[in-house]
């Protein structure tokens, strides 16, 4: 008896091999494709393996609670509407090679306006004064406004009048004789202040009809002078009305609507209670609404 290499048993004599069947081997059964689960940020979506392979799926993404909160509160700020990039102009790039326009420390500069601005302001003065009222401030600065255009005075000359008059009226008790006295004397030292060529005392005493003498003058200068203690360097609204006026954009009909406006302004006393960009932007707006020059200023802006 022999075996051969193929396992089959040979006897002798045996003429025909007996070869030993081979094991059938077990079917294997294989098992489903697992479900593929993938969460991104935004949405939650069960992903399979057919649906990668290409097909499309009919379930439509649900928005999770992150996303929906997220949206109401955009809508709630009034941002869902808003462009991602908005384009800044600047509006100092033409005035790089002018020297006068300072474009290197504007912006400095009006930081320190808006920083100062309150310091340099009057408050509610007027239940302090026995003789004097709101009218008579009010036709004391319609006069100022007169005076200012007969000696053609600058914008700056005429806020710094009005600041000084209103600052050194909430400092002392004045009486009615002597009010249009502090508005000249006002004017004089803004002048001097602002002016190249200012007028001289004579010239002031004219213009008032010579109610008072070239030295009442010069003596009121002096008192209004020691109240406020010589401080003239203070933020006027004609400080931001120049630099919302540039920001604007416009032409020059919005600019003397704005003067004009502001002007109308000053001469109302329940403008004291702003401060002066307030007055300066609220100027802006009413100019450029009056005159229907779109796009205007956004609440939520």
């Amino acid at each position: 008896m022999a075996v051969n290499a193929n396992g089959v048993v040979l006897l002798d004599g045996d003429k025909k091999a007996v070869a030993r069947k081979p094991a059938r081997k077990k079917a294997t059964i294989k098992p489903k494709p697992e479900e593929i689960i993938e969460i991104s940020p935004d949405t939650e979506e069960v992903v399979t393996d057919k649906e990668k392979a290409g097909e499309k799926s009919s379930k439509k993404k649900a928005p999770t609670l992150t996303s929906t909160l997220t949206a109401r509160s955009q809508v709630a700020c009034g941002l869902s509407n808003k462009p991602k990039e908005q384009q800044i102009v600047d509006i100092d790039a033409a005035d790089v090679d002018n020297d006068l326009a300072v474009v290197e420390y504007v912006e400095e500069m009006y930081k320190f306006y808006k920083s100062a601005e309150n310091e340099g302001r009057a408050y509610d003065y007027m239940d302090t004064q026995p003789e004097i009222n709101e009218k008579m401030r009010a036709i004391l600065i319609d006069w100022l406004v007169q005076v200012h255009h007969k000696f053609d005075l600058s914008p700056e000359t005429f806020y710094l009048t009005i600041n000084i008059v209103d600052r050194y009226l909430a400092a002392k008790t004045t009486s009615r004789r002597e009010l249009q006295l502090v508005g000249l004397s006002s004017m004089l030292i803004a002048s001097k202040y602002e002016e190249i060529w200012a007028p001289e005392v004579n010239e002031l005493v004219c213009i008032s009809d010579r109610t008072y003498s070239n030295n009442q003058v010069l003596v009121m200068e002096k008192k209004i002078l020691g109240a406020l203690e010589w401080n003239l360097t203070v933020p006027t609204p004609h400080v931001f009305l120049v630099r919302f006026i540039k920001a604007s954009l416009t032409d020059s009909n919005v600019e003397n609507m704005v003067y004009f406006l502001a002007e109308l302004g000053m001469m109302n006393y329940e403008t004291l209670m702003y401060c002066p960009s307030m007055i300066a932007a609220s100027a802006v707006y009413a100019a450029r609404c009056t005159l229907n020059k779109a796009p205007f200023l956004e609440r939520n802006a």
